[in-house]
């Protein structure tokens, strides 16, 4: 019989974490992270102090995770409605509302006071202020309530390489406020993308979508036009001098590339292209932000 209970036990108790570890979204707060250290990279010649970059990742990785529980949370009734989010253990009733709100509560305490202690106290209000942005004002606030929920949400997205770069130069800066514009111009493409092949998804789950409240035409020529702005965008840093000509053939070359998938999409659209388009933005997004890292710590041997 305790062999049982023990078996049991080992079972559950695995299957509890895994439950808490997927409130986190890991994928969506590990693009999070690593745009932070990129943040963190480029805000200094060489490389950051070790010891105030691991704390800042750690901080702002457990604060991200907070944000994404709490929307695990608010959005639990709509995530059930969704063949994408229904298997969220919020949504499938496997944790509590209280379960959930502690430890997103926990994170978030734990994270804040680890920025405030050892990296410095406007990293840490940044931080706490991109959680309630994206937490509360855009999941709250304005998801329900406008189309153009992602593109103004989108800022609170967009503020991980600020984050990061504060937490070593202990300021923001013109150069941070470009990696967090890239982002932000970077979203709308990115989501819309997906949005789209999963529209009745979320005419479902009644959120006013874009798709849903102006039609897929609409959204794929909206899809378009932040691309070629998101191109003009990201050529900023060499504009600017922040980088060179590594970085700049790599925004080239990368945004000809999402302004292709986003020119055939516009044209001839197909569920599958959709999908291709929002995972090559993923890729598209990790490395352009690698070659402003190759760029920073090449260029200036060249």
């Amino acid at each position: 019989m305790s062999d049982t209970l023990s078996t049991s036990a080992g079972l559950h108790v695995p299957s509890r974490v895994r439950q808490f570890y997927a409130l986190t979204k890991p994928r969506v707060v590990q693009l999070i992270v690593f745009c932070a250290v990129i943040g963190m990279l480029l805000a200094t010649p060489g490389l950051p102090d070790w010891k105030t970059a691991l704390a800042a990742t750690a901080g702002i990785w457990l604060v991200a995770a907070a944000a994404a529980a709490f929307n695990c949370l608010v959005e639990q009734h709509i995530d059930a409605k969704m063949a994408r989010t229904a298997w969220r253990p919020t949504a499938r009733g496997q944790l509590t509302n209280t379960q959930t709100l502690l430890f997103s509560t926990v994170l978030c305490g734990a994270g804040s006071a680890l920025l405030y202690v050892l990296v410095n106290p406007l990293t840490m209000w940044l931080t706490f202020a991109t959680f309630v942005g994206y937490a509360v004002i855009y999941t709250v606030i304005l998801k329900p309530l406008t189309p153009q929920n992602i593109v103004i949400g989108g800022a609170s997205g967009a503020m991980p390489p600020v984050l990061g770069w504060v937490a070593i130069r202990g300021e923001v800066s013109p150069d941070a406020l470009i990696l967090c514009l890239i982002i932000f111009l970077w979203t709308p493409p990115h989501f819309w993308a997906l949005a789209l092949y999963r529209a009745e998804d979320y005419r479902r789950s009644g959120l006013p979508m874009l798709p849903v409240t102006h039609g897929n035409e609409f959204t794929r020529l909206h899809v378009l036009l932040y691309t070629l702005v998101l191109f003009a965008g990201t050529l900023l840093p060499f504009v600017s001098g922040m980088s060179g000509v590594i970085y700049l053939a790599a925004a080239v070359l990368l945004g000809g590339a999402f302004t292709g998938y986003a020119w055939k999409l516009w044209r001839a659209y197909s569920d599958a292209l959709a999908r291709k388009t929002f995972l090559f933005s993923i890729i598209y997004l990790s490395l352009l932000f690698a070659a402003l890292l190759v760029d920073h710590y090449v260029n200036p041997l060249l």
